[in-house]
This record gives C-alpha cells, structure tokens and sequence, in this order.
C-alpha cells in the first residue's frame, strides 16, 4: 500500500448539481467523483478501457463504503485520490480520500472490486495480472510491472 500523499489524484470542482436540499455534496455525487477518479487513474496508467472490454474484462464494484468527516459545499474544490490494494485472491480494494482545499478531510470511499470475465460472467482469478499486462504504468494502479 503506499503513501495517500504518493497516491493518484485529481482535482474537481463541486457543481450546483452535486447538492442535496441542505446544500452539501449528496452520496451519489461523492460516487460518482470516486469513479471519475478511477477512470482518470486507470488512463493515466495507460489502460485503454475500450480494449479491455474489447478483450472481455469489466470492471465491478461489488461494495462500497462512505465515511463523511467535513461537508462539501457548491463551489469547493475536492482533491480525490485513488488508491489501488491488492491482496491474494479475486477482489482487490480501491480507496478514495477526499480532502477539501482547506486540507480538511472530506470523505473517505472503499471499494471492493473485481474484474468480470465478460464471456462468463465470473471473476478472473488475477485480476492484479490483468491489470498489469494492459497498463504502461502499472505502478500507478499498485501494481508491478509484468515481464514479457
């Protein structure tokens, strides 16, 4: 696992549209803020998500947890990180950490994912390796480097 301040991050801005009726970020936007950061995550490794659907892998989230800590209000910004933890077996967590631009701490979102095998909808067995092999820069999803 490595450091929250070496992990992957992004910045985004907090819309009008991201509100509940008591004017701070609702749940689904914080969601939503943790996958763009891990699509952001995954391109920056260099993992073309057009091909590996075209190769059969998706993707899944199969839970997630939210921990708020500090609202978030129309027009903050938010730093997301993405962080990828890999143990043995089929799942693997990723970890989101949002702190606000006063250096407080937002939110914090866990996933537990796995990569489905598309043609029979079960989950690949390394998902680490599949991940690896697709990615110029595997590090960046927790991940070594795969030797040819």
């Amino acid at each position: 696992m490595t450091n929250a301040d070496e992990a992957f991050r992004i910045r985004i801005e907090v819309r009008v549209s991201d509100l509940d009726h008591q004017l701070h970020v609702n749940g689904s936007a914080y969601q939503q803020f943790a996958d763009h950061a891990r699509f952001e995550c995954v391109r920056a490794a260099g993992v073309s998500v057009e091909q590996l659907l075209g190769d059969g892998f998706g993707p899944v989230n199969l839970e997630t947890v939210i921990k708020y800590h500090r609202e978030l209000r129309a027009g903050d910004r938010v730093d997301v990180t993405c962080e990828w933890v890999w143990g043995a077996g089929k799942t693997y967590r990723v970890e989101h950490r949002f702190t606000r631009a006063d250096g407080e701490l937002s939110a914090t979102i866990t996933h537990v994912s796995g990569l489905l095998d598309l043609r029979n909808r079960r989950l690949v067995a390394d998902p680490a390796r599949e991940w690896a092999v697709r990615a110029k820069d595997p590090t960046l999803l927790g991940v070594e480097p795969v030797c040819s």
